[in-house]
């Protein structure tokens, strides 16, 4: 039951649309203990603990991610169907989307699914899968193109806030540091 409520935390914090994993991984290096606590605690569940390892935490939060973008990029198509059914947004909104879409058409050829892999995975907020999957949306992506853009800029995302996490937790990054101040809450 730990296990699951340790995932559970880490995929949740994970499907939060503006933080993503840039927020579940150093969740998860370096302060999952307590917030499962709390969860558990809430839940009438005894917590005794979960070690997890940093690589099983990234593993997760990188799948959570990767699953999140691909669901986001699957609902908007009905969403999207339903919406037009109304009369006021095919004649007033429909159109700005079509203008937009063949305006950003020939930056889409242009950098494709690495432009929008670059974008996903650069490590600030409001950046992400979520944000990713509604651009390429927006920008007409097949899901096979969307996919791929979306695994590798997770990825890139994962690998760049795992790294900067080891650094921190090996001390390579100075004690006074922001960084080390917000990761670690010592503001």
């Amino acid at each position: 039951m730990n296990w699951l409520i340790a995932v559970l935390v880490l995929c949740a914090i994970t499907c939060i649309p503006a933080l993503e994993l840039r927020a579940s991984i150093p969740v998860g290096f370096f302060a999952l203990g307590p917030m499962c606590e709390r969860l558990a605690g809430a839940l009438g569940v005894e917590w005794t603990g979960v070690e997890m390892s940093p690589w099983l935490v990234a593993g997760v939060c990188v799948a959570a991610n990767v699953v999140l973008g691909v669901v986001v990029f699957e609902v908007l198509l009905p969403c999207l169907r339903l919406m037009r059914r109304w009369g006021w947004f095919e004649r007033r909104v429909w159109p700005i989307f079509e203008k937009r879409q063949e305006k950003l058409r020939p930056a889409v050829e242009k950098y494709g699914e690495w432009g929008l892999a670059v974008f996903i995975g650069v490590p600030l907020p409001g950046t992400g899968a979520v944000t990713g999957a509604i651009g390429a949306f927006l920008l007409g992506f097949d899901r096979k193109r969307f996919y791929l853009a979306n695994v590798a800029g997770v990825l890139l995302a994962g690998i760049c806030v795992t790294a900067l996490c080891f650094l921190i937790l090996n001390g390579a990054v100075a004690e006074d540091s922001l960084l080390r101040r917000l990761f670690l809450k010592q503001l």
